[in-house]
């Protein structure tokens, strides 16, 4: 059985510069576990990520001695623009001490960054499909829109791994979603994912992480319902950044993509996010897409977070699709018979918006028609038939009125019928209800995969990631 070394210290240090050339100074007698003390010597062995100090005889370099307080310190001085070239110009190292010598190598966050965008690279190189993967996946939808940008862009995705709680959602898109045999599905709350030492040993590398938190704390009526002051108060949802967070760091992918409703986006957990994302060596951009730009009767509005890798161009811009001017309603409707049984009075509603408008509440119905050119926001819970519901007015008689089928709030979001195919009424209103309006972020990932092809084409753009290491080089100093 092979003994691991053990590790007896580890540090980051700042670089210095002296005489035009990179620096490493160190005074400490954390240096001494490796068998560096004063009067030995030791050489500088090149790493693929950094170096190497091993205490030899006849090293190349000579250990000094500093007295402080009464004690004697190894001094290590390393001057030397060859000897430190495997770190790269880097502000920041990591410095860990074993029995078999010292590691000087990149600060975590600049390898990982350097391998996300390397193995990017690779496969644009080579052709191949990019890996992707979901979290809190639903039925797809989004899913979905990613998979139709990159393939317009001219790149395909290959789902490697869905994190959903509802397993009645992963069947769904195990079946209607463009995944593979390989694509391994996740069906448990992922903050009991990310405990399971095990399984987080087999979660993949990808490209591309798409995701949609829960916004049940985040959205006006979430908080209201509640009573909360912040969504992070939610007890099932409110923390899930934190797992959220540990996945992103498993996966480490090149390009982020968030979607949620606009007010997460001045949550605690947001800024928690844009924060560490920094700190792991991504840009981050914030869009708000209205639906109605790109064309869509029901003016869905959705914030969207996506965090690109430094070397990657950031994505500043969602350019609208252009699309045909009067768009009505009617072209998008089913062929409901007019004597079908789907056809109602609502009594009881027509009772509780007359009591609504006597108590001052100002809730009215939403009737809509074959003429319409716009429909009210479709909700989650759409098939329990609300008092602020879009209703489809009868033809000819003016007192009938009836709910939109799922195909037809498909159709509306511009979502492909096969990702509710099969699915009751209620569960295909409350999978396009919480979703995403389709073709806003299907020119989203469309434009992401268009930054990925000009890494392809013209490399990395200058790297980002100099605020962080310069943040983190302040913080030591």
């Amino acid at each position: 059985m092979k003994t691991l070394t053990p590790t007896l210290g580890y540090w980051l240090k700042k670089l210095g510069i002296h005489r035009g050339a990179p620096r490493l100074w160190f005074e400490t007698l954390r240096v001494g576990s490796a068998g560096l003390v004063p009067g030995t010597r030791f050489n500088v062995v090149a790493l693929q990520n950094g170096i190497k100090l091993v205490a030899k005889p006849d090293g190349q370099y000579a250990v000094c001695s500093k007295v402080r307080n009464g004690r004697c310190l190894p001094v290590i001085d390393i001057n030397s623009r060859e000897a430190l070239a495997p770190l790269g110009g880097q502000e920041v190292v990591r410095v860990v001490v074993r029995l078999d010598g010292i590691f000087v190598l990149r600060a975590a966050s600049e390898q990982a960054k350097a391998e996300r965008i390397e193995r990017l690279r690779s496969k644009l190189a080579a052709g191949e499909q990019l890996a992707s993967a979901s979290i809190a996946h639903g039925a797809g939808v989004l899913s979905n829109a990613a998979h139709t940008g990159f393939s317009d862009a001219g790149i395909e995705l290959d789902m490697k791994v869905l994190c959903e709680i509802d397993a009645g959602y992963v069947e769904q898109s195990l079946s209607c979603n463009p995944v593979s045999e390989k694509t391994v599905p996740l069906c448990a709350p992922m903050q009991e994912l990310v405990q399971d030492e095990w399984l987080m040993r087999q979660v993949p590398r990808v490209e591309v992480l798409e995701m949609g938190l829960p916004c049940s704390g985040a959205s006006r009526a979430g908080k209201a319902k509640r009573g909360l002051s912040m969504m992070e108060e939610h007890p099932e949802v409110g923390h899930l950044i934190y797992a959220a967070l540990a996945l992103i760091q498993k996966l480490q992918p090149a390009a982020i993509v968030l979607e949620n409703v606009e007010d997460y986006r001045g949550s605690a957990s947001a800024q928690i996010l844009r924060s560490q994302l920094r700190d792991m060596g991504y840009q981050v951009r914030e869009h708000v897409l209205r639906a109605r730009d790109f064309g869509s009767l029901e003016n869905r509005v959705r914030w969207a977070l996506v965090a690109t890798t430094d070397g990657l161009q950031p994505l500043d811009v969602v350019p609208a699709d252009k699309v045909p001017d009067g768009v009505l309603l009617g072209a998008l409707l089913d062929d409901i018979d007019p004597g079908a049984a789907c056809w109602s009075t609502m009594g009881y509603l027509k009772e509780k918006a007359t009591r609504d408008k006597l108590e001052g509440k100002g809730f009215v119905m939403q009737l809509v028609n074959h003429m319409s050119t716009s429909v009210p926001t479709i909700r989650k819970s759409y098939n329990k038939g609300g008092s602020t519901d879009p209703f489809v007015l009868h033809s000819t008689n003016p007192e009938l009125m009836r709910k939109l089928t799922p195909a037809e709030h498909a159709r509306i979001k511009g979502v492909p019928l096969d990702l509710v195919h099969g699915l009751s009424a209620t569960t295909a209103h409350e999978v396009l209800g919480q979703g995403i309006a389709y073709a806003p972020f299907r020119a989203l990932f469309r434009e992401l995969a268009g930054r990925f092809l000009r890494l392809k084409e013209c490399g990395p753009v200058g790297a980002g990631g100099n605020e962080a290491m310069a943040r983190l080089a302040g913080a030591i100093g």
